[in-house]
């Protein structure tokens, strides 16, 4: 760790102590960790943002054309790496597509075929998750 302080003008001038230190960590200042994070959060929202318009254009389509009603004998067929169906809240999703994207690996296979609505609320998973998988989205669970 580096600690520069410019010269006080005051030993007891708390509010000049903190504008005046300059901390640099790693190489990388605190203000040049800032400044990366918010480029990567700024980076993550424009993906996310221009993931989630693309899918919202086809999630609503696949919607406005007909509701497709599935049992859950029908889904719990598709139960592979290969071909991979998950229920969330009572709502079918195809994921074959996404199962090789899935950053948890296989784990995303633990529930196919099946009710995977505490995988998918859990704690290992970002909010945006469940906006991601409305792109997948291809009908309801029969009641």
């Amino acid at each position: 760790l580096f600690f520069f302080k410019k010269e006080l003008q005051s030993k007891m001038d708390f509010a000049t102590i903190v504008d005046a230190e300059i901390i640099n960590v790693g190489g990388i200042s605190i203000t040049g960790r800032l400044v990366l994070t918010s480029l990567i959060g700024l980076l993550a929202i424009f993906f996310l943002t221009r993931r989630k318009s693309s899918s919202n254009d086809s999630s609503k389509t696949t919607k406005d054309k007909s509701k497709k009603i599935f049992t859950r004998n029908e889904v719990a067929k598709h139960n592979k790496k290969d071909d991979c169906w998950l229920i969330y809240k009572n709502r079918v999703f195809d994921v074959t597509s996404y199962v090789p994207e899935h950053k948890g690996g296989d784990t995303i296979l633990k529930n196919a075929g099946r009710d995977s609505t505490d995988g998918v609320d859990g704690p290992q998973h970002p909010l945006f998750v469940v906006e991601l998988l409305e792109e997948f989205y291809i009908g309801d669970l029969a009641k």
